[in-house]
């Protein structure tokens, strides 16, 4: 179905916000219309976004955002609309109170990212100064919400209306930075590692690592068999990202040439989505990206098409740039690491957007809601019932919640039994 929207002017900013939420959430086709006759003259659902009213149409009055250029300090401030989060108030001839589009255009595109910030340890970009963390609406997509608000608006207005049918749905990634803990690191690095556990008396580690090496047991890392089990039985799909960087300080996984690494890649590739999970260097230097890309082609003989970043910087919004310019479709890194919630403020997929040039990509970002490093140093069982209130609000707006865990979180019974425990109740 289509839906006609009066704008006196078409700006990038507009056109790329509305097929947002009125496309990818609301699932309609949005045509833009400049000339008042033709708005009045059209029969369909239509509303009209501008800085006036025309007649008795529903109207949503515009803050200004879009029609501006590059990054601006802006001033407003905080207010509730039907017990939802909103900001830039508009007048009250406005059908919602608040400029809905401007709002979520400062969310989506991590307008607030390009301000100046210090740089934190793990996301670069400190959820401390994030306006979701501070006015308490990290862990509600508000986007959606809004969406699903106007949404009802134009139900109320055009009755016979009818949505797009869309669904609820949950991703699960495994992040495999180390491939494995022990086996097939070579005999250089297994005599370190043992000396380093006998000077620091890690004697359990020890003999953790002889064991393994002379095959009285499984690699700690070696789980994959069992994950895959998992996904059958409960008729569900994993996707895998494996690092192919060079060895270094941060990364500490076997060699990207060894045989018995790329059968583990392509075996995986029988059961899920594969993609690549991008080095610490990869993410500051596009030429090193461009050999792990084609690292990772070369073995599994396909175009990569998906990215993820779980342990380093996100480095917003270069590695965006980069991973467009090597014509990536999709990348899963938007979330913040230590923080359950929706960082961009929506659970439904958008274009990323460089507000540096004003630019739509072709590289479609897919929100996390959890990375695993949450969940280091608590209770994973006190965490689901958190999760499953999410998961309520998630199925409400018909979106979706993806799930970043590693191969490393499966080593301790205890974390993957609650990781599995978890994974169910989000299916």
């Amino acid at each position: 179905m289509e839906l006609l929207v009066y704008i006196p002017k078409q700006t990038p900013r507009i056109n790329y916000i509305f097929r947002h939420i009125c496309g990818r959430i609301l699932g309609f086709k949005v045509k833009f219309c400049s000339k008042v006759e033709d708005f009045i003259a059209f029969e369909g659902v239509k509303f009209s976004y501008a800085k006036k009213k025309l007649g008795n149409e529903v109207f949503i009055q515009q803050f200004g955002l879009l029609g501006e250029l590059g990054i601006n300090d802006l001033n407003f401030s905080m207010d509730i609309w039907e017990d939802v989060p909103c900001f830039f108030r508009v007048s009250s001839e406005s059908d919602i109170p608040f400029d809905i589009f401007s709002a979520s255009f400062y969310l989506v595109t991590r307008y607030e990212e390009y301000q100046p910030h210090v740089k934190n340890d793990v996301d670069s970009y400190p959820i401390e100064e994030s306006l979701a963390y501070q006015h308490d609406f990290l862990k509600t997509p508000v986007v959606d919400v809004w969406a699903y608000k106007l949404k009802a608006i134009l139900e109320a207005k055009f009755p016979d209306l009818k949505f797009p049918e869309k669904r609820f749905k949950s991703h699960f990634l495994i992040s495999v930075s180390k491939a494995f803990k022990h086996r097939h690191n070579g005999l250089v690095r297994f005599v370190g590692a043992s000396l380093r556990d006998l000077i620091h008396l890690q004697l359990k580690s020890m003999f953790d690592r002889f064991k393994t090496m002379l095959r009285l047991q499984q690699d700690p890392y070696d789980i994959y068999d069992e994950l895959i089990d998992f996904a059958k039985e409960n008729k569900m799909q994993l996707d895998f990202y494996f690092q192919l960087s060079n060895y270094s300080r941060y990364t500490k996984s076997i060699s990207y040439n060894k045989r018995i690494y790329h059968k583990l890649i392509k075996s995986m590739g029988d059961y899920g989505h594969l993609g690549l999970l991008p080095g610490f260097e990869a993410l500051y230097s596009i030429d090193i990206l461009k050999k792990e890309k084609k690292r990772w082609e070369n073995i599994v003989n396909r175009s990569l098409t998906k990215t993820l970043i779980k342990n380093y910087h996100l480095n917003f919004p270069d590695a965006f740039l980069n991973f467009n310019k090597l014509e990536i479709e999709k990348d899963f890194s938007m979330g913040y690491q230590k923080n359950i919630g929706f960082r961009a403020g929506t659970c439904t997929s958008f274009q990323f957007y460089d507000l540096n040039m004003e630019q739509v990509s072709g590289l479609v970002i897919q929100p996390y809601v959890l990375n695993s490093n949450t969940l280091k140093g608590l209770d994973l069982y006190d965490q689901i019932d958190e999760l499953k209130n999410l998961k309520h609000t998630v199925k409400a707006v018909n979106g979706q919640m993806n799930f970043i865990f590693e191969n490393s979180d499966f080593s301790e019974p205890s974390l993957k039994n609650a990781i599995f425990v978890l994974i169910k109740e989000m299916l």
